[in-house]
């Protein structure tokens, strides 16, 4: 693809960087912004910077947040004693689009994996249990994807979390087994939250 401009050639790399858009996509884009006014422009690229610089991670439970608390866990709506436990923000706001939960998150940033180097140190779990201690939750949804990564992780989750008296649940295998939670439809995800049912670990 040749460019007869330097800056029209950055831009198009810029956007071609981003996940699932390719070359001609890109210079769509770039060609689409270049016939916008000025404000427009600027208004987008704004945006961006602003959303850089002021997203932050949640304290509670790691969403992503403009202040130290996500506007989940400080909705006095919810029911704090359920806690839905999954890997990312996609997964979140895949469940959130079902409409059919109405208690709290902890995002992991992951799953254990010993082959990609992944343990349990490098995710989110201690902060976890350290809001279990609590007393306040009464339940924990594992709405982690149907692998084996995944069920090692629940099944660590659980050794973590049954001694504090928390029942630990798994949403419905209606998710097929080897699936990525973002890819389901929301009434599959959104019935399998509701159909859960409670982890055995023997």
């Amino acid at each position: 693809m040749t460019f007869s401009s330097k800056l029209i050639e950055k831009a198009v790399e810029a956007f071609a960087s981003l996940p699932g858009i390719g070359r001609k996509t890109a210079l769509r884009l770039v060609l689409h912004l270049l016939k916008q006014d000025k404000t427009t422009t600027e208004h987008f690229s704004n945006a961006l910077s602003a959303m850089r610089e002021g997203i932050r991670e949640c304290d509670t439970c790691h969403n992503l947040s403009d202040t130290a608390q996500c506007n989940i866990c400080a909705d006095p709506r919810r029911d704090r004693t359920l806690v839905c436990v999954v890997e990312n923000v996609r997964d979140l706001m895949a469940i959130e689009d079902t409409s059919q939960y109405h208690g709290l998150y902890h995002i992991l940033g992951g799953i254990i994996s010993p082959i990609e180097g992944i343990g349990p140190n490098d995710l989110n779990i201690e902060t976890l249990t350290r809001r279990a201690q609590l007393g306040e939750i009464r339940e924990a949804i594992m709405a982690i994807s149907p692998t084996i990564e995944g069920e090692t992780t629940i099944y660590y989750l659980t050794k973590k979390l049954d001694p504090l008296g928390i029942l630990v649940s798994t949403i419905a295998r209606g998710v097929s087994f080897g699936g990525d939670l973002e890819y389901a439809d929301e009434l599959t995800l959104g019935r399998s939250i509701v159909a859960r049912s409670a982890y055995k670990t023997s």
